[in-house]
């Protein structure tokens, strides 16, 4: 490491040339080696003091931080930009400038796999570090702190590689680091050893579900399969038996992507020892199960909703993840628009009524009831909440948790909650017909419902009441609101680009904002490092709001569908899911293609 440059080298050159410095840092073409250049000082670099020198921060700002960094012992740097002193990327580029060094946007940096993994994930996440490019002789590496001399010092030692420094941002380096370290390999490889055990296996029913059996590999290839699932922000596992073979995938942003494809005689193994997680019957392949369990995950929990169902070629198995413990967020803070945002509160505050939140499985209905519940003050009323699961574990409520095996039913319960003395109730969903007559009649007697359904938008929700025989009168009475709502992928911020609309997208923009819509300015994501391709960042909720007035309760009296249909489009107009996806497109918030597979969905 002799011809190489240390961080410290690099800020005692800081009145050489750039080609002067590129001279010093190469190695010299004679047999003979180049004596490293003679540092002007020794002494260790600062962040603080660069950033000061920098003129990033004043002396004053960079006291008051030392001063929180003697109570927290959190990082300096971390300590100046949550005080708002200094922003991440000018820190990194400070820092940069100071060591003659590059500075990278991992936003926009081509990332190769390969490269990446050069160095393992483990000393990655510790000294905060990425291998950026291979270049021969020498690797350049990312490095979130490039004054930290003893990080620098052991990749050298681990990569036995000459090292070139570049600063990066860590808020850009963590979700690199998810995207390049994921499990794939390591899922594979120990599916692989499964299929090994299994075929040397007589009998594959015995599997044990002791501590003493934490090493097999069935245990090890689930652990890994839960740990990229959260890793990668997945909300379902899939585990598919086929005639090719066994398909693992997780669903991230909507969207299923495949994890690993292995030998479908593993399928048994794995679909067993979920069922002992579960404390499900292992001997019944037959019916479907349904059951729930927790997995430790990065040292936090994760609730595990299982499913299981008998296919041609195995059992079936989907298993929807619940973060344990996991902040709610408000109302403010899922999407929703202004002015419906109003409307609901206001009626939030109402002592009595049904509000129902209504949408497919997986389209955020349980955030939005309780983002709803956070609008409450649980401190002045009585919350009780009847779930199957409890999704979020929280303080001040009383949360009910659904046990069918014992006849624990939303009915049942809901019973004995109106016993309890409730202002306000959260029934997770209306299933059945018992469950819609007691929420109703609950309504009806002063407290306040909130609950899902599951139709397709808002107006359709009081006659799915009606379908389960409630009668009409209590339906007109009880029901306050009607909250629809959708998911869609949000146009990657990195990539998005400027997008001229398909003919079927003129088509739709056309139908919803009139002529000139077709013609306006569209964004979608080209795909990049930061979306890992796909061109969109996460989801974004679209709603629509149907609020009952004296109209629409006398059409609901009277069953009357065509003429509460025509009041309710009359008081929705200009304000459907379809106008609010529009206006999340005409913001470039999400894509056209986006927008229309909504509308497809809802129509």
């Amino acid at each position: 490491m002799a011809d190489m440059l240390t961080p410290l080298q690099w800020a005692a050159t800081e009145d050489l040339t750039a080609s002067a410095i590129a001279a010093a840092a190469t190695p010299a073409a004679t047999p003979a080696p180049m004596p490293p250049p003679a540092p002007a000082r020794r002494e260790k670099l600062r962040l603080g003091d660069v950033l000061v020198k920098q003129m990033l921060i004043t002396e004053e700002q960079l006291q008051k931080a030392l001063e929180l960094q003697r109570g927290t012992g959190k990082r300096l740097g971390r300590l100046l930009i949550e005080a708002g002193f200094v922003t991440e990327e000018a820190v990194a580029h400070g820092l940069a400038r100071q060591l003659r060094v590059p500075a990278v946007n991992l936003k926009n940096y081509t990332l190769k796999s390969e490269t990446v993994r050069l160095l393992s994930e483990s000393p990655a996440r510790r000294l905060r570090a990425i291998v950026l490019e291979d270049q021969g002789e020498h690797l350049l590496i990312g490095f979130v702190d490039p004054l930290d001399l003893v990080a620098y010092d052991e990749l050298s030692r681990l990569l036995k590689r000459q090292v070139r420094v570049a600063v990066v941002p860590e808020s850009q380096l963590v979700p690199a680091l998810d995207r390049h370290y994921r499990r794939t390999d390591e899922i594979t490889g120990l599916a692989k050893a499964l299929e090994i055990d299994v075929g040397a296996a007589a009998d594959t029913s015995t599997l044990d579900a002791s501590a003493a059996a934490e090493s097999a590999p069935v245990v090890r290839l689930l652990q890994s399969v839960f740990e990229d699932a959260v890793q990668m922000g997945a909300s379902d596992i899939h585990i598919e038996p086929q005639d090719g073979g066994l398909v693992i995938r997780s669903r991230v942003d909507g969207v299923l992507q495949t994890q690993t494809q292995a030998d479908k005689r593993i399928a048994g193994a794995l679909a067993q020892r979920l069922k002992l997680m579960a404390g499900l019957d292992i001997s019944e392949k037959r019916l479907p199960q349904d059951g729930r369990f927790t997995v430790r995950v990065r040292d936090s929990g994760v609730d595990v909703r299982i499913s299981t169902m008998p296919s041609h070629h195995g059992e079936s198995v989907v298993m929807r993840l619940l973060g344990h413990g996991k902040g709610m967020r408000r109302l403010d803070e899922i999407g929703m628009p202004q002015d419906l945002l109003i409307r609901f509160q206001e009626i939030l505050g109402r002592t009595s009524g049904m509000v129902l939140v209504t949408g497919p499985t997986g389209a955020g209905k349980t955030t939005t009831l309780y983002a709803a519940l956070a609008e409450i003050d649980a401190e002045r009323l009585k919350v009780i909440t009847v779930e199957d699961p409890i999704e979020y574990r929280l303080p001040g409520l009383t949360q009910v948790q659904i046990n069918d095996k014992i006849e624990l039913s939303f009915a049942r319960v809901l019973r004995a909650t109106l016993r309890q003395d409730p202002d306000v109730i959260l029934v997770g969903e209306i299933r059945d017909p018992e469950t819609a007559d007691i929420g109703l009649r609950a309504a009806i007697t002063g407290h306040l419902v909130l609950s899902s359904l599951h139709t397709r938008d808002a107006l359709s929700a009081p006659f799915r009441l009606l379908d389960m025989g409630a009668p009409s009168f209590m339906v007109a009475s009880s029901l306050q609101a009607v909250i629809a709502q959708r998911l869609v992928r949000a146009n990657c911020s990195n990539c998005a680009e400027p997008h001229v609309p398909t003919p079927q997208e003129a088509g739709w923009l056309t139908a919803i904002g009139g002529e000139s819509a077709a013609s306006e300015r569209t964004l979608r994501g080209r795909g990049c490092a930061a979306c890992n391709g796909s061109g969109y960042v996460g989801r974004i909720g679209v709603y629509e709001m149907l609020e009952m007035n004296i109209q629409l309760a006398q059409a609901a009296t009277r069953a009357d569908p065509v003429e509460f249909s025509k009041l309710a489009r009359e008081q929705m107009q200009g304000r459907t899911m379809a106008h609010r996806a529009l206006a999340l497109v005409r913001g470039g918030s999400t894509s056209v293609a986006e927008a229309v597979r909504l509308a497809t969905e809802c129509d």
